[in-house]
């Protein structure tokens, strides 16, 4: 199946060069181009799109304003959104991270790196760029206005958790792949990738990017 992508950047050069790029390749196909958060959001809905290409600063809305709209709107629950930014470790990294972004990426990535990446985040899975750390999401939410109590939904949550489900969130929210997940508990990568979309869907993450924040924000994460 093509991969639906909607570019969203305000300055027109780097929309279309990104354009050029994507539609190389065979899976890929671009569905509509915006210049400001709020068109963003709109094509991300009328063109159906699978992933959204979010630049952070744009006019109108900004790119975390308009990734928190698609993330909270129901019947864009198949859309993920992948942060471009020119600074990848930055304030507002994190808080696309908080608004339901499913990754990032530094704009100077290289050509495959970004075609990898729209694949990675269709998939559900988190993103994060090879020069930020793992420990970034952590470090930010252990930061005392950064991350909100845990709510009644998400106390429910962690509590319907069955202790493989708590255990491989655990291991989630430390980076490891599926893959990896199943070589360090002999496990099947479909075992595992089962058990993640169970808890996924008990906690109420949208994919593994959201997973991860659950687990700092509930202290499971080391």
């Amino acid at each position: 199946m093509t991969i639906r992508v909607v570019v969203a950047d305000d300055q027109p050069l780097l929309r279309t060069g990104f354009k050029a790029l994507i539609v190389t390749a065979p899976d890929l196909d671009v569905v509509g181009e915006a210049g400001d958060g709020r068109e963003a959001v709109r094509l991300a809905r009328a063109a159906r799109a699978d992933v959204v290409l979010m630049d952070i600063r744009m006019p109108v809305l900004d790119g975390i304003a308009a990734t928190r709209l698609i993330t909270a709107d129901e019947d864009l629950a198949g859309v993920r959104v992948l942060i471009l930014t020119t600074f990848e470790i930055d304030e507002y990294v994190f808080e696309a991270l908080r608004a339901g972004a499913s990754g990032f990426l530094g704009k100077s990535a290289e050509a495959d790196e970004l075609l990898n990446a729209i694949r990675t985040v269709s998939r559900g899975d988190a993103l994060l760029s090879p020069t930020a750390t793992r420990s970034l999401i952590g470090r930010f939410l252990a930061m005392p206005s950064a991350a909100p109590p845990m709510d009644e939904a998400a106390s429910r949550g962690l509590a319907a958790l069955t202790d493989r489900e708590r255990e491989l969130t655990v291991l989630v929210s430390s980076g490891l792949s599926n893959d990896e997940i199943a070589a360090k508990l002999v496990l099947s990568p479909a075992t595992v990738k089962t058990h993640v979309n169970r808890a996924m869907v008990k906690v109420g993450a949208r994919d593994r990017a959201q997973l991860v924040v659950f687990a700092h924000r509930c202290g499971l994460a080391g």
